[in-house]
């Protein structure tokens, strides 16, 4: 095991805090400890029980707490708000619906979104979904994606993605190369689709063509198999997928993140020592490592397998260094947002601007 510190890799991570509002010692020491390039905040990291300017300073605190412990000003806060089920805060922050349900109205919802977001200190969110709609009897995705053709999906992810990052809010597109047409759901087992490169080249991949052709800075991976395609890796472990297709085909340079690799789908393929290295080896950048679905502290680990691999000359040093200068400059254009209450007259008018929804919410999807 290398004696350097594990933070020498930490810009390769983000990290997913434990069910609290308030830092717990455990998050506090791995911030301290693997300085990650940011970290993922879920419905209960909020303070659901309480009024707007009680839960506002509870929330502002637990920022302040883990911007201290990570100890680095470049640090993404980010969330997933897409509507619908996938709602983490509390109100009143609008609650709207499932993209599908404002398509029509993307610009203005991305707007309204990324004010809010950023009035929660917020400057990264794993939205727009580019998912197309195509299996209704898909379990996971549904309505979260904005149609069910390539061109509705493009019509409406395109300007949400515009307006909520001129309110200051970087924009993730997901799952590449698509999750609309699976019929598993990936939180809890391995989706196999037998697409083959044409396929996807007909319809999954050209909304994730038109959002890099548009400048989308990230990108998220699925965890997703192809057999056709790659038959020994899904797609966050597969070079075929992140190095020749994202990057090579449809040339992308932004940043890639993997979806939570604590999810049922990834059981097993995280388990070895040289997981990390090999998942960045394929071409991805940051690995989300979330406390909902594993223990967050298997950070360390992968830092240090990633540490062990460079020294060991199983990792290219210029691969990471590449991989490095692209996550920089996307730390270099996420905004600092003050936490700070918005006027009623603000939310009132964000609520006008999309179709709204009154179910329930949930920690993770």
């Amino acid at each position: 095991m290398s004696a350097q510190s594990i933070d020498a890799v930490g810009d390769h991570f983000l990290v997913g805090l434990r069910p609290s509002p308030v830092l717990g010692e455990r998050d506090r020491a791995l911030l301290q400890d693997l300085k990650p390039a940011g970290v993922v905040l879920f419905k209960s990291n909020f303070r659901h029980d309480l009024a707007y300017d009680g839960w506002l300073e509870s929330h502002r605190r637990l920022l302040e707490d883990v911007r201290a412990a990570a100890g680095r000003p470049d640090l993404l806060i980010s969330v997933d708000h897409e509507g619908g089920r996938v709602t983490r805060t509390p109100a009143p922050i609008t609650r709207f619906s499932y993209a599908a349900r404002w398509a029509k109205d993307a610009a203005a919802v991305g707007d309204a979104m990324g004010r809010e977001l950023a009035s929660l200190g917020i400057n990264l969110n794993f939205a727009p979904v580019l998912d197309i709609h195509t299996n209704p009897a898909n379990p996971v995705i549904g309505e979260r994606a904005f149609g069910a053709t390539p061109d509705d999906v493009i019509e409406a992810a395109l300007p949400f993605m515009r307006a909520m990052q001129a309110a200051g809010v970087i924009a993730c597109g997901k799952h590449f190369p698509g999750h609309g047409d699976t019929s598993v759901d990936s939180h809890l087992g391995l989706p196999s689709e037998d697409s083959d490169i044409e396929a996807l080249r007909a319809r999954e991949l050209k909304p994730f063509s038109a959002a890099i052709a548009a400048g989308v800075p990230m990108i998220m991976t699925s965890h997703i198999l192809f057999p056709r395609i790659d038959p020994d890796a899904p797609v966050t472990l597969s070079r075929r997928f992140v190095t020749e297709i994202l990057r090579g085909e449809l040339g992308f340079e932004g940043v890639t993140i993997s979806d939570d690799i604590g999810m049922g789908a990834m059981k097993g393929f995280f388990d070895a020592p040289d997981a990390a290295a090999r998942f960045l080896a394929a071409g991805c950048d940051m690995l989300m490592v979330c406390a909902h679905f594993t223990e967050a502290d298997r950070a360390r680990g992968f830092a240090a397998g990633i540490i062990d691999a460079l020294e060991e000359g199983r990792l290219d040093e210029a691969l990471l260094a590449r991989s490095k200068a692209r996550i920089k400059a996307l730390l270099a254009r996420a905004r600092i947002h003050r936490v700070e209450a918005l006027p009623e007259a603000a939310l009132a008018a964000h609520r006008a601007a999309g179709a709204q929804f009154s179910a329930a919410t949930v920690e993770v999807v």
